[in-house]
């Protein structure tokens, strides 16, 4: 699991940075990518990355701002013209549909895969056998939602050593064994829970969209491996960030010590932050509060690591 960011600004793009979308890599676990948001300008990111949008699954957006979705009418036109033929489920807020298929309906764009749109008001989104998203409200000016991505516990190593004893080869039976389901053998029953080591613990990353700070984002990233907060204000614009209902980088910090997460990304910073020094200031004063901090940089990979392989 990696995120990859490719739009790091609030509110419009600058000479710097494009505004906000980030990916959320599974090579492992599914061969594809999800995005989060899509801002203007997204797909010409993509063009820029490792990312085949053919690859894409799931698009999740936040809030209905031009800055989190302008981009998605060209991006999802585009994929048809990148070998983009399988389903795609897009995820968000009551209006999203009639913003996408209004957009293409006018402008008479054709896409050759089905798009399924999902528009939720929170709780569970999406779940499979490898994922669970869960959503919730947070607090902006207009509906804005976290979203709460949780990999499942995977099963333990098998051990392979006691299974040869136990003349079991390698098939089909060590498949049944990986899902707990008990095998008979010319030896009598063998239980899953007798060859299985502990279970791996899957990954947690919450990704948050615009939002003061509330008890909603604490509860969304609760023990989380890795959250990605808006940090758009200094501490010194506290009041400002407040009145435009976002969040400064010592809130964002605050959040992630009260909600015990592993690793703080900050991303969404305002224009006035225009060079390293600038953004510089906003990680110092959050890694005051969250050592583990870092800030989000466009075109980078962020691996998100279980506890065994820290």
């Amino acid at each position: 699991m990696e995120l990859y960011f490719m739009g790091t600004n609030a509110g419009v793009p600058s000479l710097q940075r494009n505004v906000t979308s980030l990916a959320l890599r599974m090579l492992e676990e599914r061969r594809s990518f999800w995005l989060f948001d899509c801002g203007e300008g997204t797909q010409h990111q993509v063009l820029r990355s490792p990312l085949k949008l053919s690859k894409l699954e799931k698009i999740f957006i936040t809030h209905l701002h031009g800055d989190h979705l302008f981009g998605l009418p060209g991006l999802l036109s585009s994929r048809s013209y990148q070998g983009g033929d399988t389903p795609l489920v897009l995820y968000g807020p009551k209006g999203l549909e009639q913003y996408v298929r209004m957009s293409l309906g006018i402008s008479e764009s054709h896409i050759n895969y089905e798009l399924i749109v999902k528009e939720h008001d929170g709780g569970l989104v999406f779940e499979d056998d490898t994922f669970r998203v869960e959503s919730a409200l947070l607090e902006h000016r207009i509906d804005s939602y976290g979203y709460r991505v949780t990999e499942l516990d995977k099963p333990g190593r098998l051990d392979f050593e006691a299974l040869a004893k136990l003349g079991v080869k390698p098939g089909p039976l060590y498949g049944k064994l990986k899902r707990g389901e008990s095998i008979e053998t010319a030896s009598g029953m063998i239980h899953a829970k007798d060859v299985l080591g502990v279970p791996k613990k899957g990954r947690i990353v919450t990704i948050l969209g615009d939002t003061r700070p509330c008890s909603a984002a604490v509860e969304l990233a609760k023990d989380a491996d890795l959250l990605v907060h808006e940090a758009t204000f200094s501490h010194e614009l506290a009041e400002t960030a407040y009145n435009y209902h976002h969040s400064t980088s010592v809130q964002a910090a605050e959040t992630a010590s009260a909600a015990h997460v592993k690793e703080l990304v900050l991303t969404h910073f305002s224009s006035r932050y225009k060079d390293d020094q600038q953004l510089g200031m906003l990680l110092d004063e959050a890694r005051r509060i969250f050592p583990n901090t870092r800030l989000a940089k466009e075109h980078e990979l962020v691996s998100v690591s279980r506890d065994d392989q820290q």
